[in-house]
């Protein structure tokens, strides 16, 4: 572990929480709190796999939402700058009408974490489907589709500045040999 821990994924959290997280980091201690509040990582490696899961949880939560075009994994996002996935809504015009596509795109990285990390994610970018604000109306969606919403944020913002710090994967599976690069 680095002497001294950036936390861009933190910033927006009061400074006694940063200092907390800046501890168990430097202590090395950040990894198996993580792993023991969430031992296991979920089994949806697929896009297919991926998209059955985001339409489940639209279909339970928000039935007369739009359909999904897309749902996959992006080893192309970058963590930083579009966050831990994106909805992208294009238009096509087909005889003077104007037909919405929705995808969601979900950072690689999570093909290897809890479940919960990944319906925090998945239900962030399904109430982007309602509300294109980050607003009141906008959490209140995503609490209503998970609870613990903001609690995950935290633990999945977490997860990315131990990575960020040097600490290790924590949910790779050696048997999944299909994506060997770093998805960060």
């Amino acid at each position: 572990m680095t002497s001294s821990v950036p936390l861009p994924y933190l910033q927006a959290y009061p400074p006694s929480l940063q200092q907390q997280a800046m501890g168990l980091v430097q202590s090395g201690k950040l990894g198996d709190w993580l792993l023991q509040r969430h031992p296991q990582a979920h089994q949806m490696r697929s896009d297919k796999a991926l998209h059955g899961y985001v339409t489940g949880l639209k279909t339970e939560y928000m039935r007369n939402a739009a359909p999904l075009a897309k749902v996959v994994y992006d080893s192309k996002l970058q963590l930083v700058y579009q966050a831990l996935g994106i909805h992208m809504r294009s238009g096509k015009n087909h005889g003077g009408k104007t037909q919405s596509r929705h995808e969601i795109r979900i950072v690689s990285l999570f093909k290897h974490a809890p479940e919960p990390f990944l319906r925090m994610i998945a239900v962030h970018e399904l109430a982007h489907l309602r509300e294109t604000d980050h607003n009141k109306s906008f959490y209140q969606l995503c609490e209503y589709m998970e609870p613990a919403y903001h609690q995950l944020e935290l633990e999945t913002r977490l997860y990315l500045t131990w990575l960020d710090a040097g600490g290790k994967r924590l949910w790779k599976d050696a048997r999944d040999s299909d994506d060997s690069g770093d998805d960060r």
